[in-house]
C-alpha cells in the first residue's frame, strides 16, 4: 500500500533538480477531503525585497485522458449544429 497524507495535511520539499530559474523550487502533495492535489512553490519577492512563497495548488487525476481516441469520435457523423446541405 502507497504511502498517503492524512486527510487535511500535506508536505512540499525543496526541488533539487532545477534546470531553469523558472522551474519550482519546492513541490509535494496535498490531501483535501480525500482529494488529492500536486503542489508547487515557487520563491518570490515583494516590491519591498520581501520574500514569500508563491503557491501553485493542481488536482491529481486518477487517471489519464484516452488519448488514443479521436474527441470526435463520440459523435459520430451526427454535427447538431452545422446547416443542412442541400
Amino acid at each position: 500500500m502507497a504511502w498517503t497524507h492524512k486527510e487535511g495535511r500535506g508536505s512540499i520539499f525543496r526541488n533539487e533538480d532545477k534546470s531553469d530559474d523558472k522551474d519550482r523550487d519546492y513541490s509535494g502533495q496535498l490531501n483535501v477531503e480525500g482529494r488529492m492535489f500536486w503542489v508547487s512553490g515557487y520563491i518570490a519577492e515583494t516590491k519591498t525585497g520581501k520574500k514569500f512563497l508563491n503557491l501553485v495548488i493542481k488536482p491529481q487525476q486518477d487517471a489519464a485522458p484516452d488519448k488514443t481516441r479521436p474527441l470526435g469520435a463520440a459523435m459520430g457523423d451526427c454535427i447538431p449544429f452545422a446547416p443542412e446541405v442541400r
